[in-house]
């Protein structure tokens, strides 16, 4: 079992940053890779940032270059820093990840943003 908790959403101005932060305890060392998906009401979950084992990090189009996903294995703790934030950016953000072919789901946390 591996467990996931997600802080640090809020509100926050378009064209603000905020960093999301992902604790990952419990089965975590054979975590293969750890996303970062999004859900807007009305709208199915969407990827939006993975981060290997290795570190190799991939993202959705529509934040290349205002996202950057990166992980403190000394603390199990992957991070989202979102920059130049839009109101479409506006969602629930889910940490998941995956481990001996399982998904686990974190609770997710609030993203606004305002114009």
């Amino acid at each position: 079992q591996v467990q996931l908790v997600e802080s640090g959403g809020g509100l926050v101005q378009a064209g603000g940053s905020l960093r999301l932060s992902c604790a990952a305890s419990g089965s975590i060392f054979s975590i293969n890779y750890m996303d970062w998906y999004r859900q807007a009401p009305g709208k199915p979950r969407e990827f939006v940032a993975r981060i290997t084992n290795g570190g190799s990090t991939v993202y959705a189009d529509s934040v290349k270059g205002r996202f950057t996903i990166s992980r403190d294995n000394a603390k199990n703790t992957v991070y989202l820093q979102m920059n130049r934030l839009k109101r479409e950016d506006t969602s629930v953000y889910y940490c998941n990840a995956l481990r001996d072919g399982l998904n686990y789901w974190g609770q997710g946390t609030q993203v606004t943003v305002s114009s």
